[in-house]
Parts: C-alpha cells; sequence; structure tokens
C-alpha cells in the first residue's frame, strides 16, 4: 500500500475503533438518519454525536446532506467493503504463513 492507502486505513480503522461510531454507523447503513436522531439514540451531548459522526464522515463512512435544517448521514456501503477487501488480505498473509509453517514442520 502507498502512503495515501495507509492513511486512508488508518482512518477508517480509527473510526470503527469506537463502539458508538460502529453502531452510528450500522444504524446509517440500515437507512438514512437525521444527526438529531441519531444523537437521541444515545447518552450523551448531541455535540459528542456530532464528533462522532465527523470522524466517521473523514474516514468515508458516511455521507451527510442537507434537507431544510436538518443533517442527514447515510452510510457508505463501498467504504465498508474497502474495510472487507483490506482485512481479507491480511487474512491471505497470516494464512500462506501459516501455511509455510505446516510446510517447514511436514519437512521434519
Amino acid at each position: 500500500m502507498d502512503g495515501s492507502s495507509e492513511d486512508r486505513a488508518d482512518a477508517l480503522f480509527h473510526a470503527l475503533a469506537d463502539r458508538t461510531r460502529r453502531d452510528i454507523l450500522r444504524r446509517v447503513l440500515a437507512g438514512e438518519h437525521s444527526v438529531s436522531a441519531l444523537a437521541a439514540s444515545y447518552d450523551m451531548s448531541f455535540a459528542a454525536v456530532q464528533k462522532h459522526v465527523a470522524v466517521l464522515e473523514r474516514a468515508g463512512l458516511l455521507t451527510k446532506r442537507r434537507r431544510g435544517r436538518e443533517q442527514l448521514a447515510s452510510g457508505d456501503v463501498e467504504a465498508v467493503r474497502s474495510v472487507a477487501s483490506m482485512l481479507t488480505e491480511l487474512e491471505g498473509i497470516w494464512r500462506g504463513r501459516i501455511a509455510r509453517i505446516d510446510a517447514l514442520l511436514e519437512e521434519n
């Protein structure tokens, strides 16, 4: 991966590292939600939920649009697929190492 890909991976995994952000992402992947409706679902301030939404938005996991005075958030399925792809790549590397260890053990 090049530097910008690594930066993107850092942003994605940072965004997903928080339980509240993962929950917000699940909600907005299921359907568009207003940020105020999301905030009502959590025992924290509206500003705190806005910050979580901003982290997800910077990582590209959700997008926001305005409808009047409301901010509506939607999940980005392609961004989630890119996370899955990164994890699949890492799993392939890990499985390759296990296969090499198995081969070495069989030689002995």
